[in-house]
Order: structure tokens, then C-alpha cells, then sequence
């Protein structure tokens, strides 16, 4: 299994290789210089490029030229990049991808023009995919649909802050907006812009929406788990009071921590909060849940014939659940 994990790995960093100098070239830093490093602070700290790596492997899968939509690509990273800066603005992190976010190096009215700038510069960089004009205005279309969502899901994120009780349902509704539907545009729109079939593109959107619940429910057990591994602030959730899947189990069974919702907390308070959240199976149930979205997602893939492409997709799920960072 570790050569399996390890190969794969390689195949991700070969393909991230390609939008990094995608970025690069697309995306430089010009004048006025303040505003573009700030743009471009996010970008150039990293990131596993999941979402473009697997733009390319579908467009592969398709039996398709990824050149061809490789600005679509690096569009879907801008826009994950948009959401970082004016996320951490809004819960004022101070830490992602192991560097000082935006707001905190260069304030928070420069980061906000520099998520508005990269939302901006993703629908230029649509444009300049060598496709037909009707699958360019379908994509667009999409993507601009996707921004919605994800704003729609970010106020429920918030939201939920001020409420006592959040629902398993509503949860998975502010996921599936926050998260998922980029993840779901990263895996549907090549299909878009190559003119696929309808139930292609479908499919496909189903596999990223599934995908990317599993994804996010994940990434919340890891802000308990993966002390020094996120490059974030460790247990910066349950200071914050997000209605995480892990904390509506944990109100469920009237397990919740002292130290949620109160903004500060020790190392050693953490701690005891998070081994109480593994003692008391809260933990252990949303990795299931996890499990279980993307076993769903992966049923999806069975339109797709048979490629080395399709295997690393389904590979590529089983990662996003199975990461330790």
C-alpha cells in the first residue's frame, strides 16, 4: 500500500509541476507591486493543487488534450485561492500553509483587493482555453455559479456560529457549498468544455460533490489531529466554535469541550479536548462518514472506461480522506 501511496504521490507532483509553471506564467506578479504580492503570497506558498491535478487526470480520462483547458485549470486554483485569503480574514487565522496569511502580513484591506483580484483574474483565464466559444460560455456560466455557492456556503459557515444546534443535514448543505462544488467544477468542467454528454458532466460533478464532502469532513478531523502537519492553527475549530461534523456528534451525545467556542486555549487544554472527542467516538464517526461520501463518489467514475487516468482518480478520493496534512 505504501508503494501504491507513493506512486501516487509522484503522479499528483508531476501533474502539479505542470500548473505550477502554469501559474507562474499565467499569473505573475506585476505593478502595483504591494497588491500583487499579496495576490500572489498564497499561490507561491504552495499547496497540494489537488483540485487542478484533477482537471488534468479527467481531461486525460476523457481521452483528451489537457493543454487545451490548462488555463481552466489554474482558474479553479485562483479561485481556491480567493476563498483562503477572505476566509482567514473572516475567522482570523493567522497561519496557512505553514506562512502568515494575507491580512495579517499586509492588512486586511489590501487582502481583501487581493482575493477580489484573483476572482477576477480566474474568469479571464477561462477564457483563454482553445475550445469552442458555446462549451467556454457553458463553463463561465459554471463557474460563476460555483462563486455563489461557495459565498452561500461561507455564511452558513458563520452562521452557525451564533446557533447552539446545527443538524447533521445542514451541516453536510454548508460543505457541500463551502467545499464541494469547487471540487465538483475541478472534475465537470473539463467535461463542459470538451462537449461531453450531459450524463458525463454529471457524473462527474456527483463524484467532486461526494468527493469533496468527504474532503472537508476530513480536513476537520485533521484540525484536531494533525497538530505541526496542517500548517494552520491546531484545534482552531472548536476555539471558534464551527459546527463541525465531529462537534454535532459531540453535542449529540452532550460530549462538547470546555474549551469550545472560547476563542483561547493552552496546548494541554487542546489536547484533553481532542483525546475526550477520540475517547467518545466523535472523531471516529465523522472518518466514517467520510468514508462513506466518498465510496459514493467513486461509484460515480463507472462512466469513465477503463484508464490508468480513471484508477488515479479513484485513487485521488481515497487520498482526500486518507491524508494526514
Amino acid at each position: 500500500m505504501l508503494g501504491g501511496y507513493e506512486r501516487l504521490k509522484e503522479e499528483i507532483s508531476k501533474r502539479s509541476e505542470i500548473v505550477e509553471r502554469a501559474i507562474a506564467e499565467l499569473l505573475p506578479e506585476k505593478d502595483p507591486e504591494g497588491l500583487y504580492k499579496a495576490t500572489r503570497h498564497l499561490l507561491k506558498a504552495g499547496g497540494k493543487r489537488l483540485r487542478p491535478v484533477m482537471s488534468l487526470i479527467v481531461a486525460e480520462a476523457l481521452g483528451k488534450d489537457y493543454n487545451k483547458i490548462l488555463p481552466a485549470a489554474v482558474a479553479i486554483e485562483t479561485i481556491h485561492n480567493f476563498t483562503l485569503i477572505h476566509d482567514d480574514i473572516m475567522d482570523r487565522d493567522e497561519l496557512r500553509r505553514g506562512v502568515k496569511t494575507v491580512h495579517v502580513l499586509w492588512g486586511e484591506p489590501t487582502a481583501i483587493l487581493a482575493g477580489d483580484t484573483l476572482f477576477a483574474e480566474a474568469f479571464y483565464l477561462l477564457t483563454l482555453c482553445d475550445v469552442e466559444a458555446k462549451n467556454l460560455v457553458r463553463a463561465s456560466r459554471m463557474l460563476a455559479e460555483v462563486c455563489v455557492k461557495i459565498c452561500e456556503g461561507q455564511f452558513l459557515d458563520m452562521s452557525f456560529e451564533s446557533r447552539e444546534m446545527v443538524g447533521e443535514e445542514e451541516y453536510i448543505e454548508m460543505v457541500t457549498k463551502k467545499t464541494s462544488v469547487l471540487i465538483a467544477a475541478s472534475c465537470s468542467m473539463p467535461a463542459v468544455l470538451f462537449g461531453e454528454k450531459e450524463e458525463v458532466i454529471n457524473a462527474l460533478w456527483d463524484f467532486g460533490i461526494s468527493c469533496g464532502i468527504g474532503f472537508q469532513i476530513h480536513d476537520d478531523v485533521l484540525d484536531l489531529i494533525g497538530k505541526d502537519k496542517t500548517g494552520k492553527d491546531w484545534g482552531s475549530d472548536l476555539l471558534e466554535g464551527k459546527k463541525t461534523l465531529i462537534a454535532i456528534k459531540a453535542f449529540r451525545d452532550g460530549n462538547i469541550p470546555e474549551i469550545f467556542g472560547k476563542g483561547k486555549a493552552t496546548p494541554e487544554e487542546i489536547e484533553e479536548a481532542v483525546n475526550m472527542l477520540k475517547e467518545k467516538g466523535a472523531i471516529e464517526y465523522a472518518s466514517l462518514k467520510a468514508e462513506e461520501f466518498v465510496k459514493k463518489g467513486k461509484e460515480k467514475l463507472g462512466i469513465l472506461p477503463d484508464s490508468e487516468a480513471k484508477r488515479l482518480l479513484i485513487e485521488i478520493a481515497d487520498y482526500l480522506i486518507k491524508r494526514d496534512y
